[in-house]
């Protein structure tokens, strides 16, 4: 039989920990109650072979993705609808989860509920699940009474952000895939093709092009010791680049000039502010306070900039200011959307307005994804035909001469 440990308090309001064997959690919490005393927190003991399971360690380099948390709030909503019990709704899509990490969180979950953890503490134990956009929704929601409608905003929430991940990872994949093809093939011919075509220029004695003696002295380099610098130098520049971006100021100047960059700056600023109005929108609309929503809503912009512009406004707001003329001091929201919150503040209905917002954007980020697919297309399949075309150029060079001097 499992092992449980219990923080309890007995009748003279003394706690204390304490260990025992029970066959199920439910019998261990059962026998508590019997014996007069009340169970403050209930959960199984870790043997020190458990502290080192496999399948957790697995576990933990598992990500809950935001489709996975999607799915499993428009479940949630559903079954609570219905009228099932929460704890009952944990456990069976804990059953039915296929992420490993999200399955072993919501059993940990329903087990705390079941002790009478708020549903909210007890995801708030699970940051790597459910961030604080999350717990403080459900958290509105159990104060308010209307958790199933709560968990179908988070559901079309979640929903919403989803596509636009995928709108702009579809948008980079293309010259992602395209370059590293490029890189590719450019690598292989310099490393295997040329030195075929350098054994018989040797032969031939013909003075080299500099365009061919140049690409000789890459396909060496590639076939010596300094490739292994080469690649050892590029590792060192990402992993200060990395480390430079976890700085204050790193972050802030790296983000500034990401909202500078052509074609992919204007993306990077509507995407943003696309996810500002759909989940500050959403907060607001469940109840969470203001204050609070501007904080959620600054941890998850997904630029500095416009989290400093976020946080530049809070304070504004927690001293009697309006968010609209807080945010227009930044250059880091287009006008239309601070015009468009005013005009929500000035009704009562900003978070409706902070939907119509969110939608414009969603859509702009749209449109900006098939012009920038549009444009890199063409360009990336100039890139990697000019590679090619250059090496066999440069191949065939040194060959126009021998046929001259014939």
């Amino acid at each position: 039989m499992p092992t449980y440990s219990a923080r309890i308090r007995d009748s003279q309001g003394q706690s204390r920990t304490a260990k025992f064997v029970a066959d199920s959690l439910a019998d261990a919490r059962t026998n508590l109650r019997a014996k007069g005393y009340v169970v403050q927190e209930l959960k199984e003991a870790q043997s020190l072979a458990s502290r080192f399971d496999l399948e957790k360690i697995q576990n933990s380099f598992v990500k809950v993705t935001v489709k996975d948390k999607a799915v499993f709030s428009r479940q949630f909503a559903a079954l609570v609808n219905a009228g099932v019990a929460i704890v009952r709704s944990l456990g069976v899509l804990s059953e039915q989860c296929s992420n490993p990490k999200l399955k072993q969180a919501l059993t940990e979950i329903s087990n705390d509920v079941q002790t009478g953890v708020n549903l909210s503490d007890s995801m708030r134990k699970h940051p790597e699940c459910f961030d604080g956009l999350y717990v403080s929704m459900v958290q509105a929601g159990e104060i308010g009474g209307v958790l199933d409608e709560v968990l179908n905003r988070l559901a079309k929430l979640l929903e919403d952000m989803a596509r636009l991940q995928n709108q702009i990872k579809s948008a980079m994949s293309y010259p992602l895939v395209v370059g590293f093809l490029a890189t590719a093939i450019f690598v292989g011919m310099t490393v295997f093709l040329i030195p075929i075509f350098a054994n018989i220029f040797e032969d031939i004695g013909v003075e080299l092009p500099a365009l061919t003696q140049f690409l000789m002295t890459c396909s060496k380099i590639l076939r010596s010791y300094w490739s292994l610098l080469i690649i050892v130098g590029f590792m060192a520049a990402n992993f200060a680049y990395k480390l430079y971006y976890k700085t204050p100021n790193g972050k802030e100047n790296i983000d500034r000039i990401a909202l500078k960059v052509p074609l992919f700056g204007d993306l990077i600023q509507k995407s943003s502010v696309a996810r500002f109005s759909r989940t500050f929108g959403s907060l607001t609309r469940s109840g969470v306070p203001i204050i609070t929503c501007l904080e959620i809503v600054r941890d998850t912009s997904g630029n500095q900039i416009i989290a400093n512009a976020i946080d530049n406004a809070r304070k504004e707001v927690q001293e009697g200011g309006m968010i609209s003329t807080a945010l227009s001091k930044s250059e880091a929201f287009p006008a239309m959307s601070i015009q468009m919150m005013m005009i929500g503040e000035e009704t009562g209905e900003l978070d409706g307005m902070l939907m119509k917002v969110a939608d414009f954007y969603e859509d702009e980020v749209e449109q900006a994804v098939k012009s920038l697919t549009s444009i890199l297309e063409p360009v990336m399949i100039v890139v990697l035909g000019g590679m090619v075309g250059t090496i066999l150029l440069a191949m065939y060079l040194p060959m126009f001469k021998v046929f001259e001097s014939l």
